[in-house]
């Protein structure tokens, strides 16, 4: 894989699971990380177990104004700003849409659709100014599929993954890379949320079988290098098995 030295990324939902493992893959690849979450506490120790390569701040994606701020202080830091990794995500509410909680189901469109629309908005004027960057929108295999209970989620990685076609429709052109990966059923928190639900088969996978988060860690850091520039523009799935190939793992 190509070195990621020089490179400045923003980790967003960096605090534990997959933004962490991404987090601590990218530094190790030569970047720059700057890692945030809604939970400063956790994500500065994260990155202090990261090391000199890595800062962290506390945001909600859900304030674009906040957001705006982080992306303005890593410019001022550092001094340019290369990727996003817009990772940051809820699955609450798992409830029938009948039973579901208008304020919590609104919540979650907020950050797993508005927040990363945030993200984007704030970054991409300043990348298409240099003509280039990379944004990788970490998607689900809900965006395309329905899951009894999940519909707030489904309805928000689905409008995700409109939002990754409209970014390449806009500005591909321009020197953008964007991309949807969807990381499958991966070992983190949410997952525990998801099982102590029992409701539809995601629930019912057992812990053994999940993805370790290494795994999209490692395809989050290949998205950031141009052996992944055929694969502009699309949404695709660490299951995939030419995905995996690139990879190289079975």
């Amino acid at each position: 894989m190509s070195s990621l030295d020089g490179k400045v990324i923003i980790v967003t939902g960096a605090s534990r699971g997959i933004g962490a493992a991404a987090a601590a893959a990218l530094a190790e690849a030569g970047a720059t990380v700057v890692l945030t979450a809604r939970d400063g506490k956790l994500t500065e120790q994260v990155a202090a177990s990261i090391g000199g390569k890595a800062s962290a701040r506390a945001c909600d994606v859900s304030d674009y104004a906040a957001f705006a701020a982080l992306v303005a202080d890593t410019k001022a830091r550092f001094g340019r700003l290369d990727v996003l990794i817009n990772n940051a995500g809820v699955i609450e509410p798992i409830a029938s849409i009948a039973d579901s909680d208008p304020a919590i189901w609104a919540r979650n469109v907020d950050i797993n659709l508005t927040g990363a629309y945030h993200a984007i908005r704030a970054v991409l004027p300043g990348m298409l100014a240099d003509s280039g960057g990379t944004i990788i929108n970490v998607s689900s295999g809900a965006a395309i599929r329905p899951l009894e209970g999940w519909s707030a989620y489904c309805s928000a990685k689905a409008g995700l993954h409109m939002l990754t076609r409209a970014i390449a429709l806009e500005t591909a052109a321009k020197g953008i890379r964007v991309f949807g990966f969807q990381p499958g059923t991966t070992d983190t928190d949410m997952q525990v949320l998801i099982r102590a639900s029992g409701v539809n088969p995601v629930s019912q996978i057992p812990r053994g079988n999940l993805t370790p988060v290494a795994l999209p860690a490692q395809s989050i850091v290949y998205l950031c290098g141009s052996e992944a520039d055929d694969l502009i523009g699309q949404e695709f799935s660490l299951n995939e098995p030419s995905f995996r190939a690139r990879l190289g793992i079975a």
